[in-house]
């Protein structure tokens, strides 16, 4: 597939919402190499060749995964544990997404309403923020709190309740993956897109609004009356 043609170069543009909620794995925390590891050890456990199960399992739940190739390991109890080792046993492996310390302490400085949404289980998220010494969201979204996973919106529907924005379709999301950018564009929302994970088209078919490259890329500018002011620079265009 050739890549698009265009370039990360778009001109700053602030736009206002009411509130940002942004999933976790390849949008604050790069644990690429971890997972990897961690489907090989899993798959050798379930008999499955991991490379079948990472071609789609990034962005998904892992209960849904799980459910895929084994059905009675596929409950809270078995996901949380083995999620929970993740963290434990290749901690060196992961890294922060490139902006994204700045990001968040800036979001809870400006008093900006923002949670994190994602795949990944209490364990999981708990484990790696924890490793990589990041702030704690006051909203957080796990894969336990919802009945069905991205693409399915409610992840995001849920995390708009949490930041008591029942009622407001003025919220972003920031996404890097097909599954949770489709999950909130049915929400509603308007999705920034990073491509730490995946290929500019496969982004850009999921329907991301704007697509950049790392969160050093989206600032806060301020908020102003209860709405953040939130900056895009050097998105594809």
């Amino acid at each position: 597939m050739s890549r698009p043609s265009g370039s990360f170069s778009a001109p700053p543009q602030v736009h206002t919402f009411d509130g940002l909620l942004s999933d976790f794995d390849g949008t604050i925390v790069d644990s690429t190499d971890a997972i990897v590891k961690h489907w090989h050890k899993i798959g050798a456990e379930l008999g499955v060749d991991p490379k079948t199960i990472l071609a789609t399992s990034h962005g998904r739940r892992s209960i849904d995964t799980i459910q895929l190739y084994d059905p009675k390991k596929a409950n809270w109890e078995y996901v949380s544990y083995i999620e929970g080792r993740i963290p434990k046993e290749y901690g060196s492996d992961a890294v922060e997404i490139p902006g994204a310390r700045y990001f968040m302490s800036a979001l809870d400085d400006a008093g900006a309403r923002w949670g994190v949404v994602t795949s990944g289980t209490r364990a999981l998220v708990d484990g790696w923020l924890g490793v990589l010494n990041l702030a704690h969201p006051k909203v957080l979204v796990v894969a336990e709190d919802v009945e069905l996973g991205k693409p399915d919106p409610r992840c995001y529907l849920l995390g708009r309740t949490r930041l008591g924005l029942e009622h407001s379709s003025s919220l972003v999301v920031l996404e890097d993956a097909p599954s949770g950018i489709r999950a909130g564009k049915a929400a509603g929302f308007k999705v920034i897109a990073l491509t730490t994970t995946h290929t500019l088209a496969q982004l850009q078919e999921a329907g991301a609004d704007w697509i950049v490259e790392d969160l050093r890329s989206i600032s806060i500018k301020g908020v102003v009356d209860g709405q953040m002011q939130l900056e895009i620079r050097n998105a594809f265009q």
